[in-house]
């Protein structure tokens, strides 16, 4: 494996890092007390990554086994314990885990434990998934064919645990 070709091609470097500090508030706030942070969005960086703080309740909460097709996910896993899905089995997982499922890749993830747990989620490429996790308030005003429509153009397939 090689670096990739160039991107940038001035002398002198730019001033053009991006800043979000931690005493930001959430940029999503759910029902069930969970919250999402947009620390770097597709937007934010070239479309090369999305990066997001998934803070989760004691509420049980999570999607069920689903697969991308155009995104990789991975996840690192800062407080709490969160079960993910590997395609055969549902693990729970701690501090400093970390999980990387490719396109394709059967996936879940739940916080069952009762308790607030956190983590880090990143799509590579920078996919717009923060109109996913926003539509996700709106799921119960849509009839099954608008929530087929809506999921498979966030690029969402679900499937049945095995």
């Amino acid at each position: 494996m090689s670096y990739p070709e160039p991107r940038y091609f001035g002398d002198d470097g730019d001033i053009s890092a991006y800043f979000r500090p931690a005493s930001a508030p959430p940029d999503l706030t759910y029902p069930n007390g969970g919250t999402a942070g947009y620390l770097a969005t597709g937007t934010t960086t070239n479309g090369q990554f999305g990066l997001y703080q998934w803070n989760m309740s004691g509420a049980r909460s999570g999607p069920d086994p689903h697969f991308h097709r155009t995104i990789s996910e991975s996840f690192y896993i800062l407080t709490g314990t969160i079960r993910i899905y590997n395609g055969a089995k549902w693990v729970d997982h701690v501090p400093g885990d970390f999980v990387h499922v490719p396109e394709g890749g059967v996936h879940g993830f739940r916080n069952e434990s009762g308790e607030p747990a956190s983590m880090l989620l990143m799509f590579h490429p920078g996919a717009p998934r923060e109109d996913y996790f926003e539509g996700l308030l709106t799921l119960g005003d849509m009839d099954d064919e608008e929530r087929k429509a809506f999921f498979a153009l966030h690029d969402n397939f679900w499937i049945e645990e095995s």
